[in-house]
């Protein structure tokens, strides 16, 4: 299957995801990059963000609703990597079901057009641009960053 990469991918990147948050403190919940800045969001900030948005690219982007609310009932730490690793993994699931013509098949990118593969692969590189953030924001707070 050309489109297996995709898939393995996913399923290591939503494993780097919870990696990464389980590195910070309780204590860092709500640290934002910089003081008074409200454009850089805080941890619990990041995990909302990361948790509604790939919600939504795979409901409205994919087809693929995994019929669970995307935020956890209490926002904790603990709560949103419970959550995102039971929703990333019905997701992974899904996904592993998909023939080759699904992936290559035209499906709504915001106003435009293009294949289920190329929306993923943003998917992908958008869900790593925000590990990434999160990771200097580990190295700010003094913590260690381990391999993801």
């Amino acid at each position: 299957m050309p489109y297996q990469f995709l898939v393995d991918t996913y399923e290591t990147e939503c494993i780097k995801v919870v990696s990464v948050w389980s590195e910070f403190t309780d204590d860092d919940f709500e640290v934002r990059p910089r003081r008074g800045d409200p454009r850089g969001r805080s941890v619990h900030e990041q995990m909302v963000h990361q948790c509604v948005s790939e919600d939504a690219w795979f409901k409205n982007m994919l087809g693929i609703d995994v019929a669970a609310p995307p935020l956890p009932k209490e926002e904790s730490r603990l709560a949103f990597m419970k959550r995102y690793a039971e929703d990333s993994a019905k997701r992974l699931d899904a996904l592993r079901q998909k023939a080759d013509p699904w992936w290559e098949q035209d499906t709504n990118f915001f106003d435009v057009r293009r294949s289920r593969a190329w929306v993923m692969t943003r998917r992908l590189t958008h869900t790593s641009h925000h590990r990434g953030q999160l990771m200097a924001m580990l190295r700010m707070l003094g913590h260690d960053v381990y391999r993801n």
